[in-house]
């Protein structure tokens, strides 16, 4: 993972949902890589998730707002002048947007809508890079993985919002960051799907990680509601590597590295909910599980998800470092030792091993 470039070094950067599992992560990766980090962001869910253990309010500027209040966005935008965004703010759970529909396409994708609109009128900054995910594409529960060019679709209220989210980006790039036209605006955007992120710090309701290390810190047993569904796994460092190789690009090459980009894992770490699970009781060293029979309520949720990466190999020379084994085996790590404090550390040392693989 070469970031020897030191393109963040002293540069502006803006994170939506800093405070969320993926976005504290990416905060400490840009505090090493020199940047200034500006986070904007809804209160952490616990005491226990890795931004508030970390201790990150301490070391960048932390702001505490809504992405739907785009008079707070944009006066943040006005005032700490970002160079690049990166945009993570979002409402990331399926089963949590069947109760909460309404909510989940007003901060999925109206925003969205309000951080285009504040990049649009903000004259610094140059680039973004708008975080969706892999459920955003129709899916047809083939085995091969899908491409950028891929039709969107979404069969819950999550999916289809991020697929509504990745449409809302196509044409604020067609219509207002046009690459054709990019001597007039200098700005250039690019959307990004990754595949199902695991790591340390993540406490989210009805995630298999979170669900499995609060069973086996109580020495209880894990629980699995869909067993066979086929994920494609991968530590939290894989596609924050690939969002900062492509920040790079971004803003040394703009127009050329516009458009979508899919981050996922290789094949052998597309694997199903009852393997995860047998793999992080076999590194916490302990632990049992139990599968229930959920169909007669069990929500809809897809069953096979897949990622082609090819793209990102080719023109980003990027490629998954960790395999789903040294995934788990990391995560654990974290778990097991973030009692012991310093947690800010322990994610520098994690980031460290990851670049260096």
């Amino acid at each position: 993972m070469d970031l020897s470039l030191n393109i963040f070094k002293n540069k502006n950067v803006l994170i939506t949902g800093h405070t969320g599992f993926k976005g504290s992560w990416l905060a400490i990766w840009l505090k090493k890589l020199g940047a200034n980090v500006i986070g904007y962001a809804l209160d952490p869910l616990n005491s226990e998730d890795n931004f508030s253990l970390s201790g990150l309010k301490n070391s960048i500027i932390d702001i505490r707002g809504d992405i739907r209040d785009s008079k707070l966005l944009n006066e943040v935008f006005k005032k700490y002048n970002p160079e690049i965004v990166f945009h993570l703010a979002a409402q990331p759970l399926v089963r949590y947007s069947y109760e909460h529909p309404k909510y989940t396409y007003e901060v999925n994708v109206i925003g969205t809508l309000n951080l285009l609109e504040a990049m649009r009128n903000c004259n610094t900054t140059k680039a973004a890079v708008i975080i969706t995910s892999d459920k955003c594409y129709e899916n047809k529960e083939w085995v091969w993985g899908y491409r950028e060019n891929d039709p969107m679709g979404g069969y819950d209220p999550y999916s289809s919002s991020k697929g509504c989210a990745e449409l809302l980006v196509s044409s604020y790039r067609n219509s207002f960051f046009n690459p054709e036209e990019y001597s007039i605006h200098k700005k250039v955007i690019a959307s990004v799907r990754a595949g199902n992120v695991i790591g340390g710090g993540d406490w989210s309701k009805d995630r298999i990680i979170p669900d499995c290390i609060n069973a086996l810190e109580l020495n209880k047993d894990i629980i699995i509601r869909n067993p066979k569904a086929i994920r494609p796994w991968q530590h939290v460092l894989e596609p924050l590597g690939g969002y900062l190789k492509l920040g790079i690009n971004l803003l040394k090459y703009n127009t050329k590295f516009s458009g979508a980009w899919n981050f996922g894992p290789n094949s052998e770490s597309i694997v199903s909910v009852e393997e995860i699970t047998k793999k992080i009781i076999n590194y916490w060293e302990s632990g049992n599980y139990k599968s229930i029979n959920t169909i007669s309520t069990q929500l809809h949720e897809a069953n096979l998800l897949n990622l082609d990466i090819s793209k990102s190999k080719f023109y980003l020379n990027w490629a998954p470092k960790w395999n789903v084994d040294k995934a788990i085996e990391e995560t654990v790590k974290w778990y097991k030792n973030y009692h012991n404090g310093n947690v800010y550390d322990l994610c520098v040392k994690q980031i460290d091993e990851y670049c260096n693989t």
